[in-house]
């Protein structure tokens, strides 16, 4: 086995009892923990000596996960060299201009030279670099279908799902709970755009964090005995223009920028 940066591959690993042995809330959570640095495999009780012996040495801590992020980033920048820019700007839905790709990604438009240099008038983060890159990179211009589909139904999604479910699904939920109004305002300030769909939501919202990659944002508000649902869609042809790396990093983005925004208006952003 490859080095392991992802809590996915230690979460694989684990008896997913959520037993709480470990003084961890979920198996998840221990794993995302032994990633940080927190946690050793060993205090799982339910791990073989032989299965923590063997990935001790290959887990990539949160320590060196700044440095993993740099060399994606490093790598990335090389590969966008050998891009066309002029043949590539139809294909990504961008708009050309003195060899520089102008992109909308969250509703906000980024600038791209042919270096992997990103401008913006918002805030660039590693969240919202690699995809935007990879996107530029290896997206095929697949138009969308218009079918939506759920993460784990991507082609590679039960691979993220876990991960999705708990830092991207959960909080966002918690989010449009807390502050259902302020919840649509912010999607709006990225971009969404309320559309009528077959599904029985109040709230309906498509949202392109990239061009080619649309979401769409089901919420029902709780009524009587029933709960609040959020329900997140993908276009079934997500993956022929982002990889689900990227789909899942560039969603969590949003949500963690979201998380922000609520803090300051005093909505306690979820722990995990």
């Amino acid at each position: 086995m490859s080095q392991i940066n992802n809590p996915l591959e230690i979460y694989k690993l684990l008896p997913k009892s959520n037993c709480r042995q470990c003084l961890a809330p979920t198996c998840l959570a221990f794993a995302a923990e032994v990633i940080k640095g927190q946690k050793q495999l060993g205090n799982c009780p339910h791990l073989d000596k032989n299965i923590i012996e063997q990935l001790n040495g290959k887990i990539v801590r949160q320590t060196n996960f700044e440095q993993h992020l740099e060399k994606t980033l490093t790598d990335l920048k090389n590969k966008i060299k050998t891009v066309d820019f002029p043949s590539s700007a139809e294909r990504l839905g961008a708009k050309l201009s003195n060899d520089k790709l102008t992109i909308k990604c969250l509703g906000k438009n980024f600038t791209v030279d042919t270096g992997g240099n990103i401008t913006s008038d918002c805030h660039v983060n590693v969240w919202v670099t690699i995809p935007l890159l990879n996107y530029i990179i290896s997206s095929a211009g697949t138009n969308v279908s218009g079918k939506w589909v759920p993460f784990r139904e991507l082609k590679n999604g039960m691979k993220f799902n876990p991960l999705f479910e708990q830092r991207c699904e959960k909080p966002l939920k918690q989010i449009a709970d807390a502050h259902t109004e302020l919840f649509e305002d912010m999607i709006y300030i990225f971009g969404g755009k309320q559309v009528t769909t077959g599904f029985p939501f109040n709230i309906s919202i498509v949202l392109y964090p990239l061009p080619g990659v649309p979401i769409l944002l089901c919420y029902s508000k709780p009524e009587d005995d029933l709960e609040s649902r959020l329900n997140i869609f993908f276009d079934a042809t997500a993956e022929d223009n982002l990889n689900v790396e990227s789909i899942y990093m560039l969603f969590g983005g949003l949500v963690l920028m979201l998380q922000k925004i609520t803090s300051r208006h005093g909505v306690r952003p979820l722990t995990y």
